[in-house]
C-alpha cells in the first residue's frame, strides 16, 4: 500500500502537469487558428470589397444606359422606322444585360432581382409602346409612345433599382 502511495505521489503531479500542458497547448493552437482565420477573412475582404464596389458601379452604369431617355438617344438613328428602333432597343438591352451578367456574383440576390425586374419592365414597356405604333412609321413615334407611357406610370424601375443598389452599397 505504501508503494502505491509513493507511485501515486509521483504520478499524480505528473498527470496534473501533463493535463495543464495539454490544455495550454490546445488553447494556444485554437487562438492561433482564430488569428489565422481572421487574417484570411481580412485578406479576402481586401480583395472582394473592391470587386463588389466595381460590380455595383457597373450595374448602376448598366441601369443608367438602359433607362429609356439615355437608351433612345443613344440608339435611335435618322431614318429608322419604329420596327428598326424597336429591334435595336431590345437588342441593346439584351447585349448590355449579357455584358453585365457576371456582376450578380458580387451583389445580393435582392438587388440582382431588382435589376432583372427593371430590365424586364423596360422590355415590356418598349414592346407595349411598339404595339401602339405602326412598324413603318418614323422612329420618333415609338420614342414618343415610350416617353408617354413612362410619364403615365410615374415609376421608373431603373431608378428604383439604382436606389436599392446605393442603399446596399452604403452598408458596406
Amino acid at each position: 500500500m505504501n508503494e502505491l502511495y509513493e507511485i501515486l505521489k509521483i504520478l499524480l503531479p505528473c498527470l496534473v502537469f501533463f493535463l495543464m500542458i495539454l490544455f495550454l497547448v490546445n488553447k494556444y493552437f485554437k487562438e492561433e487558428n482564430r488569428k489565422r482565420h481572421h487574417q484570411i477573412k481580412t485578406k479576402n475582404q481586401e480583395i472582394v470589397t473592391p470587386l463588389k464596389l466595381q460590380a455595383y458601379e457597373r450595374i448602376i452604369l448598366f441601369l443608367e444606359r438602359i433607362s429609356p431617355d439615355n437608351l433612345i438617344v443613344r440608339v435611335d438613328k435618322p431614318g429608322y422606322t419604329c420596327k428598326q428602333l424597336h429591334a435595336e432597343l431590345i437588342n441593346t438591352i439584351k447585349a448590355e444585360f449579357e455584358h453585365n451578367l457576371t456582376q450578380q456574383l458580387y451583389i445580393s440576390v435582392g438587388v440582382w432581382e431588382e435589376v432583372k425586374n427593371a430590365r424586364a419592365h423596360l422590355v415590356y414597356l418598349i414592346n407595349s409602346a411598339f404595339e401602339k405604333t405602326k412598324p413603318d412609321q418614323p422612329s420618333m413615334h415609338l420614342s414618343r409612345q415610350i416617353f408617354d407611357m413612362m410619364v403615365k406610370e410615374q415609376r421608373l424601375y431603373t431608378t428604383e433599382a439604382i436606389k436599392q443598389i446605393k442603399e446596399e452599397m452604403s452598408s458596406l
